[in-house]
């Protein structure tokens, strides 16, 4: 297999992961009778997907999973441009592929009900009632940081072997603040895996989640470009 297949199937099998992982604990175990892992739970499944991930498969493709960040590693100079096109199919495709598998098994006793299958929003969708403004605020600050948190921890000084771990407490963090508010996107692929399966409204907003967390994280690659990169990097 060529070097940028495997970089491909890293990047697919970690964004499923991802989405599977996160988006399964809030629509399986949050919703479950007695279970009740609450924000404080999704949050960590969420972080605890991008640990497993990065280590597992980070050696492999750098452990994206995530348009934005791709995109906001591109900026930062950490990634070619050229390769941005099959990274973000391959993560699309890989949280699509989330989607579909946690739709099977969500939809799979009498009377099931999918609620708002962890899909992002902003006003009516949003699961505080917050406003479009306050969502964009949210994801373009916290993917912005998320994107300045990636390229720090793995700087040439950072220390070595906790990248991983820094990125997904990180991320644990981001939802414990914007779950209220958007149900926390921050990535476009994982909001796009579950909105092709849940209510309409979700792929109505989906632009959205896919304009802010970009535009998030190209701010937080310029930031940390131009006030924080060691100038060897």
């Amino acid at each position: 297999m060529s070097s940028n297949m495997k970089k491909w199937a890293a990047e697919f099998i970690g964004t499923f992961w991802l989405t599977f992982g996160g988006c399964g604990s809030a629509v399986l175990a949050a919703a479950f009778p007695g279970v009740g892992i609450g924000l404080l739970g999704v949050s960590f499944a969420f972080g605890l997907t991008v640990v497993t991930g990065a280590y597992a498969l980070g050696p492999i493709s750098g452990g994206h999973f995530n348009p934005a960040v791709s995109v906001g590693l591109m900026m930062g100079g950490r990634f070619k441009a050229s390769e941005l096109p099959g990274y973000i199919i391959a993560q699309v495709l890989g949280a699509i592929a989330a989607g579909a598998v946690l739709y099977v098994i969500a939809t799979g006793k009498p009377g099931a009900d999918i609620g708002g299958f962890a899909t992002n929003g902003f006003g009516e969708h949003s699961p505080g009632g917050y406003s479009m403004m306050a969502a964009l605020v949210a994801e373009v600050v916290l993917t912005a940081i998320f994107v300045i948190v990636i390229l720090g921890a793995t700087a040439k000084k950072a220390a070595g072997g906790f990248a991983g771990m820094a990125i997904g407490l990180c991320l644990t963090l981001i939802h414990l603040i914007s779950i209220p508010v958007t149900n926390t996107s921050v990535n476009p692929a994982r909001s796009t895996g579950v909105a092709l399966f849940g209510p309409s409204i979700a792929m109505s907003q989906l632009w959205f989640f896919w304009v802010m967390p970009i535009v998030g994280a190209i701010i937080g690659a310029l930031i940390y470009k131009l006030f924080l990169a060691d100038d060897n990097e």
